[in-house]
């Protein structure tokens, strides 16, 4: 029966429920809050999470991602730096929108990486789900980059991003996280939307 099928999957859930993947999951929703209210202390929950989630990856086998959370950690210390540093007049560092053109070119390229990173895993890795392994990876890495340089545009990237993430995380049976991702999606929506009014009134 329908009810007895979710009744075990909540409970398969709990099972693999870790506290290292808890502590993660945490700053990594607190991450996540404190850079949709531009707040710079959000570089050093994301440093904590991301050292978390190597090692997740690493035991689940997500090569892909493993790499992508050694990039973030590496991203976390450069957007704290950026942010505190502010931009060449010293000021703080404002957000600001990239032109379509820009967009476009992320779009082409990030494409072809995705397609050429999951052929890579699939034929010479044991990487599972490798093509959306390989989206979710280049293109967070590529839109990490746009929340360092604080462009308001990084938020609708997330939405896509995270929901692909669920999916994946789901696959691999690490339901909290996919959890957090599901959150993620939802709270970077709001990120969005309060980005676009501190832009609209610093401008």
């Amino acid at each position: 029966m329908l009810g007895e099928e979710v009744l075990d999957s909540i409970q398969y859930a709990i099972a693999q429920f870790t506290v290292i993947e808890a502590m993660a999951v945490f700053f990594g929703v607190l991450y996540i809050f404190l850079a949709a209210r531009e707040n710079i202390w959000c570089w050093a929950a994301a440093i904590i999470s991301v050292v978390l989630y190597i090692f997740i990856c690493l035991k689940a086998q997500l090569y892909a991602e493993t790499g992508l959370q050694i990039f973030y950690l590496i991203m976390a210390f450069y957007g704290y730096f950026q942010w505190r540093k502010g931009d060449s007049k010293k000021q703080a560092l404002p957000i600001s929108t990239w032109p379509w053109i820009n967009h476009m070119i992320i779009i082409v390229g990030g494409t072809v990486l995705v397609y050429g990173l999951g052929y890579l895993l699939q034929n010479y890795t044991k990487a599972l789900l490798p093509y959306l392994d390989s989206f979710t990876t280049i293109f967070s890495m590529i839109n990490t980059y746009l929340v360092t340089r604080k462009k308001i545009e990084n938020w609708l990237y997330w939405i896509i991003i995270d929901g692909a993430a669920v999916y994946l995380y789901i696959q691999r049976d690490l339901y909290l996280t996919a959890l957090l991702f599901l959150a993620y999606t939802i709270i970077v929506i709001f990120g969005y939307f309060q980005w676009l009014k501190l832009f609209r009134k610093q401008s």
